[in-house]
């Protein structure tokens, strides 16, 4: 099996049709590229003219060294790392298609150079990061909750398991004149707004710039995100969440501050229309879960565990060692890296 490095058309023509994460796109992996220092690197290996696997790598020089990072910092990317795609239902073949891709990464990036520091968050699919342990990185579990749609129907099919108080504020929608209508750019923009003083009330800077976000949405296809935007009859916008869309998952990812609405809170009726969406929309019929985009923030878990979501785990896998610590501070200390 050889892994060599592509190019973004490369990338393109080797992407599976499911089993990826929305920031493997080859256009949002453009985006990314244009918005940070960093050189993208894309992997592939090969079986032949096959694919069967794929890693991007976002690379830099700082001061304390290089930096091998993927997804990139300081851009609202949950996860990103590597795609298996082995074309055999046998483990074994899996398993080394695993094992040589990951080292054959952390070989081109010299990953064992003490002046090398690496971070990998992987997406949900990839379930076996042993790899990365032989190449002596240190992997942690973190976790995220996806509310399972398979076999849903319609929303009460959906909201079966959510708790008895969400549920009744999600039944109120049909009661009250609050419109939740999907809008453009422009409602993108303002939700990135109430965003930024989220993350200022709690002393934290928001996870990516405006221009980044405009520039994801104007390249990415249309099918790929939505912003949900909740009005009041006489059109005062109330509170909005941008979801953007892999072929598997639809992403909770910007937006969702708290307001309220006729006593009523306007993110779980913004998350109802959704959902509605996902069970409804032939548009989305590939989406088999809602991914509320983390579970490892413990104030925020209270609310997200109401919707009775899977605790699903991915993988982070990073340099390791003293060295690498000193380092790691260091870099956190300009970044905000987590």
């Amino acid at each position: 099996m050889d892994v060599t490095r592509i190019d973004l058309a490369d990338w393109r023509d080797a992407l599976p049709a499911t089993g990826y994460e929305l920031f493997h796109d080859p256009d949002a992996l453009s985006v990314l590229d244009d918005h940070t220092d960093a050189e993208l690197r894309l992997y592939g290996a090969y079986k032949g003219q096959q694919s069967v696997g794929l890693v991007p790598v976002f690379v830099g020089r700082r001061s304390i060294g290089k930096t091998a990072f993927s997804p990139p910092v300081s851009l609202g990317v949950p996860r990103l790392g590597p795609i298996l795609d082995p074309n055999s239902p046998k483990p074994r073949k899996a398993e080394r298609i695993n094992r040589e891709l990951i080292g054959g990464v952390v070989d081109d990036l010299e990953v064992g150079s003490r002046s090398t520091l690496f971070r990998m968050t992987c997406p949900i699919a990839y379930d076996d990061p042993r790899p990365f342990v032989w190449n002596d990185l240190a992997v942690e579990p973190q976790f995220t909750y996806v509310v399972d749609l398979e076999g849903c129907d319609d929303l009460e099919d959906v909201m079966a398991g959510f708790s008895k108080s969400l549920r009744n504020e999600m039944r109120r929608y049909d009661d009250l004149d609050l419109s939740i209508e999907t809008e453009g750019i422009d409602a993108a923009l303002r939700i990135y707004d109430d965003v930024v003083a989220q993350y200022e009330e709690y002393g934290d800077t928001a996870p990516m710039s405006r221009s980044f976000l405009r520039d994801l949405l104007s390249r990415l296809d249309e099918d790929r995100w939505r912003v949900y935007v909740a009005r009041t009859p006489d059109g005062q916008y109330k509170s909005g969440i941008i979801s953007l869309f892999s072929p598997d998952l639809a992403y909770y990812w910007q937006g969702g501050v708290t307001a309220t609405y006729e006593h009523v809170s306007v993110n779980n009726l913004l998350h109802r229309r959704i959902l509605e969406d996902l069970v409804a929309d032939p548009a989305l019929e590939s989406v088999e879960g809602y991914d509320l985009v983390g579970a490892n923030t413990e104030r925020l878990c209270e609310y997200k565990g109401k919707f009775n979501g899977e605790l699903r785990p991915y993988y982070v896998a990073e340099s390791s060692g003293f060295e690498m610590s000193i380092a790691k501070s260091a870099y956190q200390k300009f970044t905000g890296m987590k």
